[in-house]
């Protein structure tokens, strides 16, 4: 409600921006992916029991996102720099696992970046959570698929 009180209000535009922003990071990485998920080295690894179907990638990743430009926008109205700069940093770091898991099959590495991920959005967290009464709340999404991910991540490099 807190939300859409204030993109009524002005600057619907800087959400959008953000919304851009944020879906075409996943865009450059699923150009990466290749064939990926239906791939045969992908379908040959020894994948995680817990492992969801594939829709829910794109659900998650739906919300994440949306969740994400919501956020960035409170950000970018409260000037908060250095939440911005991790989000740049993040951005960058989530771009990089796709090409780094599908394309050059370097499961190690990206394990490496997406555990630096998982640090990198647990400290935009902390740091929203310091400053605001319940908007940190809307890192939880990622953050929670995060862990998923990195675990799953995980599972391929010590089982493959």
């Amino acid at each position: 409600n807190l939300m859409i009180q204030h993109l009524k209000n002005k600057n619907l535009h800087i959400f959008l921006v953000f919304l851009l922003i944020n879906f075409f990071g996943l865009f450059l990485g699923g150009l990466f992916t290749n064939d990926g998920i239906t791939s045969t080295w992908y379908s040959d690894l020894n994948k995680a029991p817990w492992t969801p179907p594939g829709w829910v990638f794109g659900a998650s990743w739906t919300l994440i996102m949306l969740s994400l430009s919501a956020l960035n926008y409170f950000m970018w109205k409260g000037k908060e720099r250095t939440f911005l700069h991790l989000w740049i940093q993040g951005w960058i770091f989530n771009f990089l696992w796709n090409p780094m898991f599908f394309s050059l099959k370097s499961v190690e590495l990206s394990l490496v970046i997406i555990t630096y991920l998982l640090i990198l959005v647990s400290s935009m967290f902390y740091i929203t959570f310091k400053r605001y009464k319940y908007i940190h709340l809307l890192l939880l999404p990622y953050i929670i698929w995060l862990i998923i991910a990195t675990s799953l991540n995980a599972y391929v490099v010590i089982y493959n």
